[in-house]
């Protein structure tokens, strides 16, 4: 069955695939109220020389800053990859009631290596507001990409 999420995941993945056009890291995300993109960011940690710089922190800065945290606060965050414990707590923080990830952070974790990865909805569910964490959708298409940059 066909997720209504996949042609928003597919936007993530192409602003992955930009972001590491720019010598960046394969993380794109976006914004989205009433099925409406409001804003798209991508990482730009090698650029920015800036390890903060991850693709949903980013967004969530730009959304606070161009938006304010009304509109923010009743958005979508769309990734394209499950936000790491850093991006969870800014996601939390900034009280977005649904994050929807292509790949897991359990499938990144076994082509890059990284043991700090773990699941956002274990970050999430240890708050008081309810975060919907919808995912993994598309993840094949993303771990494609992955697994072009990693290798």
């Amino acid at each position: 069955m066909r997720s209504p999420h996949e042609t928003t995941i597919r936007e993530c993945y192409r602003l992955a695939k930009r972001a590491v056009e720019k010598g960046n890291h394969p993380f794109g995300a976006l914004l989205v109220s009433d099925d409406r993109i409001l804003l798209t960011a991508e990482n730009s940690v090698a650029t920015d020389q800036d390890s903060t710089r991850h693709a949903e922190l980013n967004l969530i800065s730009q959304g606070l800053r161009k938006l304010g945290p009304d509109v923010v606060r009743s958005c979508t965050l769309y990734t394209s990859t499950e936000p790491c414990v850093m991006c969870s707590g800014a996601i939390y923080w900034a009280q977005i009631p649904t994050v929807v990830f292509g790949c897991s952070a359990g499938a990144l974790r076994a082509i890059a290596g990284e043991p700090f990865l773990i699941s956002c909805r274990e970050v999430l569910d240890r708050g008081r507001r309810p975060t919907c964490v919808v995912g993994p959708v598309l993840e094949e298409e993303g771990l494609e990409i992955h697994r072009e940059f990693w290798s």
